[in-house]
C-alpha cells in the first residue's frame, strides 16, 4: 500500500508527471492550475561596518600618572561577507485532486477507471454499459449507457444492450421495443421459426404450440373434433338429438332423415319424409308414411306398398291380420270385418237362416231335399245342399270319391303309395307294406303287411316282401344282381 492510501502505481505516475513538469511550465489559463507565494533562500555578498579596537596615547590627567595614558576606541570599516536572504515568489501548481501532465493539470482518480476515464478528482466517466465508482460494474438489466443512467424501454421480458440500449427480444417477440408478438405463422427466437399448424390454426408465438381454430384438435390441429363435440378446444357438447350430427366448428346440427329443427327434435310434418323432410308421401287411402323412410303405414283394411289394395277376401283390419268369421258364403268388410250376408242369411256372422230348419224359398214354403244326416245346411233361397265332411252329391247322399275328403269332398288327399284317405278328416289309410302319416315309409326289415304288423317267416336270412311277406330267395337275389351286372 502506498502513502496515504494511494496505490504505488499512482505514486509512480505522480513522480513521473512531476519530473516531466519541471521541464514544462504550466499553462496559467488552465482552470485547474492554482498559484501561491513561496519563500526561498538566496546566497548573497553583503557589506557591513566591521568594528575594531583602535589604541592611542594621550596625556594623563591623573597627577599620579604623569606619564602618557593608553586609550582605546572602537572604529568601523566596511567589510564584506556571504549571507542568505529569504526571497518570495508566486508558484503555479495543479489544484488539489489534479496532477501535472505536460502543461496541463489533469484530474486524479484514486481508483483506476476500469471502463472509462477520469474527468474530475475521483470521478470516472464510464463507457456505455458500465457503471460504479471505478466503472468496473456492468449495467443492471434495466439500464444502459454511460454510468448505466438510461432506463431500458424493452418490454415482454426483453433485455437491452448495455452499451447501445437496443432491445434483445425473448422468444416470440419482435419490434423496436419487443412490444409485438410474432406474426401468426411464425414463432420462436427472432420469430424465424415457421408454424406447422393446419386448418387455420395459429401457433404460440413463443413455443410453437398449435392453437387450434374452433372445431379442430390434435398436435397440429389436423383432426376435426370427435363425434359429440365442437367449438373451441372441442369442449362444447353437441346438442343434436335423434342421431343428428353437429358441425365440428359451428355446432350446427345436420339432421338425419325424418327430423328437422335446430337440434333435430321435430319429426317431419304430415305428408313429408326423408332428408330435410323434402320428399312427399305417396300413401293412399289415408295411409300414414313413416317420417324417416317414407314407408306407408296403412289404415285398417288396406295393404300394399302405397296402401293401394284392399285386404284379400277373408281378412280385414290393420295389416289385414284378422280373419273373417263370416259364414254361409258371406263376405266381410275389409276395414272392420263386418259380415255382408248373402240373401237368406242373417246374424253377426250370417250364421242364421231366415227360413226355419228344413225349409227354403222366398217365403220359406219349400222343404229342403237334402239328406239331413249328411247335410250341413240347405240354402234358404235355392235349397242347395251343403254337404258335411265325407259326403257329396246333389242331395249329400254320396260318399267322397277316392282321393278326396272334407266338406263336399272338395279337399284332395295327400297320401302316398296308393293309400286312400278318410273322407271326413283326410287321414291316410296306408296300403299293405307302408306306414307313416302320409304312407311314405316302407315296413322295416322282417315286417310286412297292413300297418307292418306281420313278421316274415323266411329262413336262411332271406328277406321277405314288405307288402305281402313273400320270401325272396338268395338265388333270386344273385340272379337279380347278375342281371343288373
Amino acid at each position: 500500500m502506498g502513502v496515504g492510501g494511494v496505490p504505488p502505481q499512482a505514486l509512480l505516475w505522480l513522480f513521473l508527471i512531476s519530473f516531466i513538469s519541471l521541464a514544462t511550465p504550466l499553462n496559467p489559463d488552465d482552470p485547474n492550475v492554482c498559484s501561491h507565494w513561496e519563500s526561498y533562500a538566496v546566497t548573497v555578498q553583503e557589506s557591513y561596518a566591521h568594528p575594531f579596537d583602535q589604541v592611542y596615547y594621550t596625556r594623563c590627567t591623573d597627577i599620579l600618572n604623569w606619564f602618557k595614558c593608553t586609550r582605546h576606541r572602537i572604529s568601523y570599516k566596511t567589510a564584506y561577507r556571504r549571507g542568505v536572504r529569504t526571497m518570495y515568489r508566486r508558484r503555479s501548481q495543479c489544484c488539489p485532486g489534479f496532477f501535472e501532465s505536460g502543461s496541463l493539470c489533469v484530474p486524479l482518480c484514486t481508483e483506476e477507471c476500469s471502463h472509462g476515464r477520469c474527468v474530475s478528482p475521483d470521478t470516472c466517466q464510464c463507457e456505455p454499459g458500465w457503471g460504479g465508482l471505478d466503472c468496473s460494474s456492468g449495467c443492471e438489466s434495466d439500464f444502459w449507457g454511460p454510468h448505466c443512467s438510461n432506463r431500458c424501454q424493452c418490454r415482454n421480458g426483453a433485455r437491452c444492450n448495455p452499451i447501445t440500449g437496443a432491445c434483445i427480444c425473448t422468444d416470440g417477440f419482435q419490434g423496436w421495443r419487443c412490444e409485438e408478438t410474432c406474426d401468426h405463422n411464425l414463432y420462436g427466437k427472432d420469430c424465424l421459426q415457421e408454424c406447422q399448424c393446419l386448418n387455420g390454426a395459429t401457433c404460440h408465438h413463443q413455443t410453437g404450440e398449435c392453437l387450434c381454430a374452433p372445431g379442430y384438435t390434435g398436435a397440429f390441429c389436423e383432426e376435426p373434433c370427435p363425434p359429440g363435440k365442437h367449438g373451441s378446444l372441442c369442449e362444447q357438447r353437441c346438442p343434436c338429438q335423434n342421431g343428428g350430427a353437429c358441425h365440428h366448428v359451428t355446432g350446427e346440427c345436420s339432421c338425419p332423415a325424418g327430423w328437422v329443427g335446430p337440434v333435430c327434435a321435430q319429426p317431419c310434418s304430415f305428408g313429408s319424409f326423408g332428408i330435410n323432410c323434402s320428399q312427399e308421401c305417396t300413401c293412399r287411402n289415408a295411409g300414414l308414411c313413416d317420417h324417416i323412410s317414407g314407408q306407408c303405414q296403412c289404415t285398417a283394411g288396406y295393404i300394399g306398398e302405397r296402401c293401394q289394395d284392399e285386404c284379400p277376401v277373408g281378412t280385414y283390419g290393420p295389416q289385414c291380420a284378422h280373419k273373417c268369421d263370416c259364414q254361409n258364403g258371406a263376405k266381410c268388410y275389409h276395414i272392420n270385418g263386418a259380415c255382408l250376408c248373402n240373401e237368406g242369411f242373417k246374424g253377426p256372422s250370417c250364421q242364421d237362416r231366415f227360413c226355419p230348419p228344413g225349409l227354403y224359398g222366398l217365403i220359406c214354403d219349400k222343404y229342403c231335399p237334402c239328406k239331413t244326416t249328411n247335410t250341413l245346411s240347405c240354402h234358404p233361397l235355392s235349397g242347395e245342399c251343403t254337404c258335411a265332411a265325407g259326403w257329396a252329391g246333389l242331395y249329400c247322399n254320396d260318399t267322397c270319391p277316392s282321393g278326396y275328403y272334407g266338406e263336399g269332398c272338395r279337399e284332395l288327399c295327400a297320401c302316398a303309395n296308393g293309400a286312400d284317405c278318410d273322407g271326413v278328416a283326410g287321414a291316410c289309410m296306408c296300403a299293405p307294406g307302408y306306414i307313416g302319416d302320409d304312407c311314405s315309409i316302407s315296413c322295416p326289415a322282417g315286417l310286412y303287411g297292413t300297418n307292418c304288423t306281420s313278421s316274415c317267416s323266411c329262413h336262411n336270412e332271406i328277406s321277405c316282401s314288405h307288402i305281402d311277406g313273400s320270401c325272396i330267395c338268395r338265388e333270386e337275389l344273385l340272379r337279380g344282381s347278375s342281371s343288373l351286372g
